[in-house]
């Protein structure tokens, strides 16, 4: 059984390999040829994007369902934001929370094409790397040195690409790094400044979430609208002498913050190396939902702070009593109710075809262009 299992590890490496050999490619070569029509098609061009990009999240999520790695949803019911500009925060403790997420927001119509994360620059460097470039994620630099320059960058960001094209998601890790490196140091500052120390998630850093609050919250009239107002002004200007960002309301503001609590059996985080591989056994990932509209979101520095410290001192009370009984605590009006995500495998295979079909026809392409031409 034991040779079985490295075999079946093995097996599932190779094609993980393969997968992103045959899938990213494809998306990439697909998106620099229209990229020479976007100007003057750039509607067309930004929903075709976006619907690659929602399949290629479709791949990595076929890995963990594939590995036994099935999710499950608590909590409020994220289907009333849908549609609706949504800042989501999550707690961060492994590199397998991305995939995770990716594979629960699958099955959801809507989400992952219209979706920007924030994200660490290296992961810029990684084989994803190019994918997230064209689709025009963020990419902040860690760092007490970058911090500003960075937070800036965000906010230029916000203005020439999450708005202009109708991104609803942006999705942010406000602990700034896993929980295993950032829970001593949490820890420390918690106790200097009179805090809680946490142990299962870390205190959140809110620079990131002031600078999207402070530029498209519901109270950004009262927080910097000056700030607001110059950058919209000077990032319009750009995109109407372009003409390579699509032409949409820029005055829409957040209206909603989902926070999502990600719990690992057994407090043993599962990471990208099992995604890939499939090396740990099937097990259960619990994402706990709740929503906050955003017009409660304090609009001053302090007690915006505050509000984000709020949410994740309660995150750890959730997962201590989480890893204690096996629930998460529930609103007194609402039952504990269990949401299995189910991935179709009929739309898996779809999408194999559609990439390796893709591949060849490039392949065929380049090729007859290389014979003839050189």
């Amino acid at each position: 059984m034991a040779i079985l299992r490295y075999v079946w590890i093995v097996a599932r490496t190779i094609f993980a390999v393969v997968n992103n050999l045959y899938c990213i490619p494809a998306y990439v070569v697909w998106m620099m040829a229209l990229r020479l029509v976007r100007p003057f098609f750039a509607p067309v061009y930004w929903k075709i994007e976006g619907l690659m990009y929602h399949w290629l999240l479709a791949m990595v999520s076929m890995w963990s369902w594939t590995a036994g790695y099935e999710i499950v949803e608590t909590g409020d019911e994220p289907v009333t934001c849908s549609g609706r500009r949504t800042l989501v925060l999550a707690n961060h403790q492994s590199t397998a929370d991305v995939p995770m997420l990716m594979a629960a927001w699958n099955p959801r119509p809507g989400v992952l094409p219209n979706l920007m994360w924030i994200m660490d620059r290296v992961f810029k460097f990684t084989n994803f790397g190019i994918v997230s470039v064209l689709h025009e994620d963020f990419f902040i630099q860690a760092g007490k040195a970058k911090r500003e320059a960075s937070l800036e960058e965000l906010k230029q960001h916000i203005y020439k690409f999450y708005v202009p094209l109708g991104r609803q998601f942006m999705v942010l890790f406000p602990e700034g790094g896993f929980l295993h490196k950032r829970r001593e140091v949490s820890q420390r500052f918690a106790e200097k400044n009179g805090l809680p120390k946490l142990e299962y998630v870390s205190l959140p850093r809110a620079g990131a979430m002031k600078v999207i609050m402070e530029q498209i919250g519901p109270h950004r009239d009262a927080s910097g609208a000056g700030t607001s107002r110059q950058a919209r002004k000077d990032n319009n200007f750009n995109q109407n002498n372009s003409k390579m960002i699509l032409d949409t309301n820029s005055g829409d503001s957040i209206e909603w913050v989902l926070d999502v609590t990600i719990a690992y059996p057994d407090r043993i985080p599962l990471h990208l190396v099992d995604v890939v591989c499939g090396i740990r056994r099937p097990c259960t990932t619990h994402l706990h939902y709740r929503l906050y509209p955003a017009s409660e979101v304090p609009s001053d520095s302090e007690g915006m702070t505050q509000w984000l410290y709020d949410r994740f001192i309660e995150k750890d009370k959730m997962l201590e009593e989480y890893y204690r009984t096996g629930k998460f605590p529930t609103k007194s009006d609402k039952p504990h109710v269990l949401r299995y995500v189910r991935q179709d495998n009929l739309r898996y295979l779809i999408l194999h075809t559609f990439f390796i079909a893709s591949t060849f026809l490039q392949y065929k392409i380049f090729f007859y262009f290389y014979n003839n031409l050189w």
